[in-house]
């Protein structure tokens, strides 16, 4: 049987800000009986660097508006994501709707390598050094809940070892 690791929540509360990006801006338009009637929809990241990161949508009249809401909605979104030496643990591949994600562990003066949407949560996280491709739809909402989806599935060295009973050395040498 395997055992599903399940990420833990951070409280908005615990949670120092260092990082936000504003992945995207909308403006959406609706056609009523007198014109068209505009508002805004906004995409943000927040992290503090050193492994908790979210994501949050805000919708509003103005554009401020929208990046506010989104701002808090992503603080009640954070996960802790495990890093290993400036990258990720391990390998990982995680499809959400169209769009699917690869990630990979580099060496250390790589840098990210990845788009824009998914660098943007990538360095929210605080990982220096890795390889990222997206394949199929590039639409910034399913990169970025595809991005979390993989990093949700990363497995820390630690855990698993304390998991299986034995010490990181033998871990990692067999």
């Amino acid at each position: 049987m395997r055992r599903k690791y399940y990420r833990e929540r951070i409280r908005p509360v615990d949670f120092e800000k260092r990082y936000e990006k504003v992945v995207i801006i909308k403006r959406v338009t609706k056609v009523v009986a007198g014109g068209r009637r505009f508002r805004f929809s906004a995409l943000v990241v927040v992290g503090d660097g050193k492994g908790i990161v979210g994501y949050g949508l805000g919708k509003g009249k103005e554009v401020i508006t929208a990046i506010n809401k989104a701002s808090q909605e992503a603080r009640k979104n954070l996960i802790r994501v495990p890093i290993l030496h400036g990258t990720v643990p391990h390998d990982v591949e995680k499809k959400f709707g169209a769009t699917k994600v690869l990630i990979k562990p580099a060496a250390p003066g790589t840098g990210i390598i990845a788009g824009h949407a998914m660098r943007a949560v990538l360095e929210a996280a605080g990982y220096e050094n890795l390889i990222c491709k997206v394949i199929g739809s590039s639409n910034p909402h399913n990169v970025v809940r595809a991005t979390f989806e993989a990093l949700m599935e990363l497995k820390d060295p630690y855990t698993i070892a304390q998991y299986r009973g034995i010490s990181l050395e033998k871990l990692f040498n067999g």
